[in-house]
């Protein structure tokens, strides 16, 4: 019995990652989402335990056991810093900024109105309902606050299988994780009362201090662990711990020592490592960072879902008129999301990147609540200064609540987009891959022509081998506009655009800083849908082009001359680098274009869109061009420093891939290729410690 009793965490774990590996397989022909699935299958393993049909497998009943009465602290520590750092590091930086607005609309005033509404929802019950007439307005807002919050496990992993646009996930990611980190605040100050912490005399202040305070900690931790990873560049697997224990260690001295919000904490953690440290870490360190957490995060919320189920199959008591009331308590709190959603329409349709009224429809209708509700559930329900009926009323009402918007709300919200429009491909979207699928299916018809003629395969079975050709495309027949075939193409440009300037900074041919500025400049196109001209680069142009008080100085004095190439010199350095960023994604953007007329991707009657097009990336390549011309000759100080910095770069960059060459070959062992890359990254560091290459 003891052995089972210390083996219970392990085989739950291995029960649950066994039973997700089957539901992943299972559903994915079926509507159903899969955290709905881990749900149903948590409620039905903790039914059979419940009932007594595990009492013959006793290593099975004690890890069903063990989950079902789960520490709720164990649930917080243990998967939130994954799920929500992972949430974080994800999200665009550049559109989490477009939308915070809304999110900050929806979680701090849309959560406080609504666990008012829901306090006063649950004190008018009380009054009609005898069994529930001890709640008073403590414990009505202490519901309130747990219940309001949406829940990021559960929208994050929800999203990501529905595949909504960008924009709108990032809205739902922000809101639920912001308004997680409120929710939870509120809940600690009601909650405080019955615990050692006491109630807050100032609840207003502290909310303040503890949410500003979250966020401080989270970026002011992230900003030492992006200098201490940038130190120990060459060892990839401190750098990948370092990383790992940060998040941790960010939710727990946040939450537990500092009494900021945690949850806060690791959102600023996050989106302060993914916007500043991405381009610090190796290209390889990324690929792993990125590959661990969303395994990390597929196990977390495999185990989450499956516990939130037994939980509720084990601990859950309610009578008729419990029911009746979830019933109610369901139906208003969809009221009054949908209400907040109203009120706050008005501002939220104009901020941002704005709200369509098909896109609110789903923001009221996917409000779903998690694990992060039923885990302040059971903390009241151990918390034995609350009187018994009000604990196990709070745990039943979450428990409810949670199974119902898991079930109803989270597997017809599918249904929901569709039925809106919302997750329909865009007309001109379906033109192109209908093309390039076109393509590819005539290639390798192609090919099997030409192996049919070998006199090696004169054996094979062709009718089965052609039963491999890809499906054959049945052309669109849709109404297509011109303009948006072209906005199409151009958001393929930049997606290749993108890639390239990753692919640049690599190289050593661009800096870090050169590459967020590109970007951030592809941002600017993203966000008018590729409907604003790929000349249009306002941003970046304005950054190369002189001051007009350098100009009119120069104009006076030719000693100002010499002593702006010397002092203005890091931004001739950088505009020189994202000039000569520019011209090399141009010219490659002019090759995508041209293969899209010479491989006929675009059909005929939109070749006029590729003119277009061919002659806005030559703009840019001309300005471009024109600035490195004019730095060259009225900044020849920094220009050469500028070219210098480039060339040292690319030399070390490509001292750097002869060295994974050797490694990979076998010619050297892996300690001697650290050491080798060691000793690179202190040579690497004076190009941006060194002010000045050239005396």
């Amino acid at each position: 019995m003891e052995t089972n009793n210390l083996l219970a965490p392990l085989f739950f774990v291995l029960i649950g990652l066994m039973g997700g590996a089957i539901l992943k397989f299972g559903l994915k022909k079926m509507p159903l989402p899969y955290t709905v699935g881990l749900f149903a299958f948590g409620l039905l393993i903790g039914t059979f335990d419940r009932i007594g049909w595990l009492e013959s497998i006793p290593i099975l009943k004690s890890s069903i056991d063990f989950a079902g009465n789960a520490n709720p602290d164990m649930i917080l520590y243990i998967f939130l810093p994954i799920l929500i750092f992972d949430a974080a590091y994800e999200l665009d930086v550049h559109i989490f900024r477009k939308t915070l607005t809304n999110a900050t609309i929806l979680s701090v005033p849309g959560v406080i109105i609504a666990m008012l509404l829901t306090a006063a929802l649950m004190i008018g019950i009380g009054t009609f309902a005898p069994s529930y007439e001890g709640w008073n307005w403590t414990f009505a807002l202490m519901f309130g606050a747990l219940i309001s919050a949406t829940d990021p496990v559960a929208i994050v992993a929800l999203l990501k299988e529905l595949g909504t646009s960008k924009r709108f996930s990032t809205l739902v990611d922000a809101e639920s994780m912001l308004n997680d980190g409120t929710g939870i605040v509120l809940f600690m100050l009601f909650f405080g009362a019955y615990t050692a912490t006491g109630v807050s005399d100032s609840p207003v202040a502290d909310f303040i201090m503890v949410v500003a305070g979250g966020a401080l900690v989270g970026t002011l931790l992230a900003y030492l662990c992006i200098q201490f990873i940038t130190n120990v560049n060459g060892d990839e697997m401190l750098q990948n711990s370092v990383m790992i224990l940060s998040a941790y260690m960010t939710f727990v001295i946040a939450q537990n020592y500092l009494e900021v919000s945690g949850v806060i904490a690791l959102v600023g953690f996050g989106l302060t490592v993914s916007y500043m440290g991405r381009l610090r870490l190796k290209p390889q360190v990324n690929k792993f960072m990125r590959q661990f957490w969303e395994l990390a995060a597929h196990i977390a919320n495999t185990l989450i879902f499956i516990i939130v189920g037994v939980v509720i199959a084990l601990k859950v008591d309610f009578s008729w008129m419990d029911l009746l009331i979830l019933i109610c308590v369901y139906a208003g709190i969809n009221i009054i999301r949908i209400l907040i959603i109203t009120i706050f329409y008005p501002i939220m349709k104009r901020s941002g990147y704005g709200l369509s009224v098909r896109e609110s429809t789903i923001l009221s209708w996917g409000g779903l609540r998690g694990a992060l509700g039923l885990t302040m559930a059971l903390m009241v329900s151990y918390t034995f200064s609350i009187p018994e009926p009000i604990r196990r009323q709070v745990l039943f009402l979450t428990a409810g609540i949670v199974t119902l918007t898991l079930t109803i709300n989270a597997t017809t919200i599918g249904w929901l987009l569709k039925k809106l429009g919302l997750a329909e491909i865009p007309s001109s979207k379906l033109l192109l891959d209908y093309s390039v699928k076109k393509q590819l299916y005539e290639g390798s018809e192609k090919y099997l022509k030409d192996l049919k003629q070998k006199e090696a395969l004169e054996a094979t079975d062709w009718s089965i081998v052609e039963q491999f050709l890809p499906q054959k495309e049945i052309y669109p027949e849709m109404p297509v506009r011109t303009k948006d075939v072209m906005a199409d193409i151009r958001l393929r440009i930049l997606d290749r655009e993108r890639s390239l300037y990753w692919s640049l900074y690599t190289n050593g041919v661009i800096s870090s800083g050169t590459q967020r500025r590109l970007n951030a400049a592809i941002d600017e196109q993203y966000d008018r849908d590729g409907k604003k001209p790929l000349c249009d680069r306002g941003d970046i142009f304005e950054f190369c082009e002189e001051p007009s008080w350098i100009i009119s100085m120069k104009f006076f004095s030719r000693f100002f001359q010499k002593w702006a190439d010397i002092y203005y010199q890091d931004r001739i350095i950088l505009g020189y680098d994202l000039a000569r960023g520019l011209i090399i994604a141009q010219k490659e953007s002019l090759k995508l274009v041209n293969e899209f007329g010479s491989s006929e991707t675009v059909s005929t009657e939109y070749e006029s869109c590729l003119s277009l097009l061919q002659v806005e990336i030559r703009k840019n390549i001309t300005r471009a061009s024109n600035f490195i011309t004019k730095i060259s000759i009225d900044y020849p100080k920094s220009y050469k420093e500028a070219v210098t910095r480039k060339s040292v770069r690319m030399l070390l960059s490509n001292e750097k891939k002869r060295i994974e060459q050797f490694k990979e070959q076998g010619l050297i062992s892996q300690e001697e290729a650290e050491q080798m890359v060691n000793e690179l990254g202190e040579r690497h560091n004076k190009v941006f410690t060194s002010y000045q290459f050239l005396k």
